[in-house]
């Protein structure tokens, strides 16, 4: 009972105490820099630093330059494969990333039909089922990286995500190209009662 009734005591006194025994009070109270804030310490008087060239994330670490990039090299040519497995789950990821940023654009067919592009003044998006055959690391690097008009998706894709829109766009443009002799008899016959040409 005594202990109990030290310790309470001891707990009152020292949380009254302005003693800081952990150091957390001068972390607290530093001096920082705050994002877009200006500082004088640096020549161009900004707080935010630019990474040092090279520079990579902590959370990419171990990750090939080939997937972040899609190219083989710096100065080399690009990835001509996804380098992930396709799987069904995969693509449709890719369908649904798809259809939340390019689709607006480049039509749900890959068409280029669609009514952003029919607004856009300077030049309306390409059909995707049209292009010539690109290596799936070139497409990779155009989403990531953007072309003429449209924005680079890095900030808003992850690599995994960009890889998934690549292997959708082969199979939206597979199936644009696609003839009913391509399709197995068992889809066939589905197809045929759904009235497909």
């Amino acid at each position: 009972m005594r202990r109990a009734l030290g310790g309470l005591l001891l707990a009152g006194v020292l949380g009254g105490c302005s003693v800081d025994f952990q150091g957390w009070a001068g972390m607290k109270d530093q001096p920082k820099g705050l994002p877009f804030r200006e500082n004088a310490f640096f020549a161009d008087g900004r707080t935010m630093r630019e990474p040092p060239p090279d520079t990579v994330p902590r959370s990419r670490r171990g990750v090939s330059r080939r997937f972040l990039t899609g190219r083989e090299a710096p100065d080399a040519g690009y990835v001509e494969e996804i380098p992930l497995a396709l799987t069904r789950e995969f693509v449709e990821g890719g369908q649904g990333s798809y259809e939340i940023y390019c689709a607006a654009c480049h039509g749900v067919l890959g068409d280029g039909v669609s009514q952003v592009a029919r607004n856009m003044g300077l030049r309306e998006p390409p059909s995707l089922v049209d292009l010539p055959e690109y290596a799936d690391g070139y497409v990779y690097a155009v989403i990531s990286e953007g072309y003429g008009l449209m924005p680079g998706y890095a900030e808003k894709l992850t690599p995994v995500q960009r890889w998934a829109v690549v292997a959708y766009m082969r199979a939206l443009r597979e199936s644009q190209r696609a003839r009913l002799g391509d399709v197995p008899p068992e889809a066939r016959e589905r197809l045929l009662q759904e009235g497909a040409p």
